[in-house]
């Protein structure tokens, strides 16, 4: 396995991930979503980012939308907890970034030769 090219991989959807937040935070920052539905917004907007570079990568469909998922899956851990008063606005935000990133090395990880290798 190509350990550079999985690393390189990994690096270059972060930053597509940030870049869609940043530029579609644009837009969608003006507005007041609420704590939840403002982390989906984001979510969606680091998603686009990160699904644009993928698929430009010639990555399909579905390799482009597991790694997507793993955008929204941490709500599934921080939502309930912010519900609880366990979290507040800042701690959903932190929370949810802290878990998002292991989860996506999680599913580059499981699909390792699909990101160790170089696409288009």
């Amino acid at each position: 396995m190509n350990w550079k090219r999985f690393v390189l991989h990994y690096l270059e959807m972060v930053l597509a991930m940030f870049a869609g937040m940043f530029l579609l935070g644009l837009i969608t920052g003006r507005w007041d979503f609420g704590p939840e539905a403002g982390y989906l917004v984001m979510a969606t907007n680091m998603s686009i980012g990160m699904a644009v570079v993928m698929l430009l990568r010639g990555h399909s469909w579905p390799r482009t939308l597991e790694m997507c998922a793993a955008m929204y899956a941490p709500a599934l851990v921080a939502f309930p907890l912010f519900w609880a008063g366990v979290l507040d606005d800042h701690g959903l935000m932190m929370v949810t970034h802290v878990i998002m990133f292991p989860l996506m090395l999680a599913v580059m990880l499981f699909r390792r030769e699909e990101y160790a290798h170089a696409h288009h």
